[in-house]
């Protein structure tokens, strides 16, 4: 499955904001707080021209798949889904990308990031109901409980991270930093699926076309 290798910090400037996808890393030392990231990659980069209604379409939907890491196909996929459910399929893709394992590891910190997350989701050190789970995409339930084998809480980089202040756990999920267990306790709410600023309605939008 390609998947895009690169600089990430390209993508950054590309959509001219953070998606913080290196982590910590973005809060020190990122190209985009330079003069240079503000504006977009390659030759044109500096182009300010107005946006077309296609334009926002589309940088909106580039935006959120880079957020969560996956390609064009996987991300129509979740869009095709979130069509047939109940309810605004803004919020409902919205939803699907945010209970995929790889992102529920992230936000209960046990990685930096998300490509860190999906790495170690591939690797098996994620243990979901007693049972290890190695697809990033797995559909995280309420009253799913996930950890990481103990053989993997005594290493280094897992303990550095879980001694850290909790901050990015959201309200649907609950944290035992002492046991390095999670629990998905409800179903997120519309107003908690924000990771960053993104318009599900010109996403539906770009695809209805």
């Amino acid at each position: 499955m390609s998947r895009y290798l690169g600089s990430v910090c390209k993508l950054c400037r590309r959509e001219r904001e953070k998606l913080f996808l290196k982590g910590e890393r973005c809060f020190s030392n990122c190209v985009f707080d330079k003069n240079r990231g503000k504006n977009g990659p390659g030759q044109h980069g500096s182009s300010k021209g107005k946006m077309s209604d296609y334009a926002k379409h589309l940088r909106e939907k580039q935006k959120a798949k880079r957020m969560y890491g996956l390609t064009e196909e996987q991300f129509k996929h979740y869009y095709e889904e979130a069509e047939k459910m109940k309810g605004s399929p803004g919020d409902n893709l919205l939803k699907l990308l945010e209970l995929r394992l790889d992102n529920v590891v992230f936000r209960l910190g046990f990685a930096s990031s998300k490509r860190m997350s999906r790495q170690i989701v591939n690797h098996g050190n994620i243990i979901v109901n007693g049972k290890r789970v190695d697809v990033p995409r797995y559909c995280v339930k309420v009253g799913d409980v996930i950890t990481v084998p103990e053989k993997y809480k005594m290493n280094a980089a897992m303990k550095k991270l879980v001694e850290k202040p909790v901050s990015n756990v959201p309200s649907w999920l609950s944290f035992d930093k002492n046991k390095i267990l999670g629990t998905m306790v409800s179903e997120p709410l519309a107003g908690e699926l924000y990771q960053s600023n993104i318009d599900s309605q010109l996403i539906i939008e770009y695809y209805s076309k």
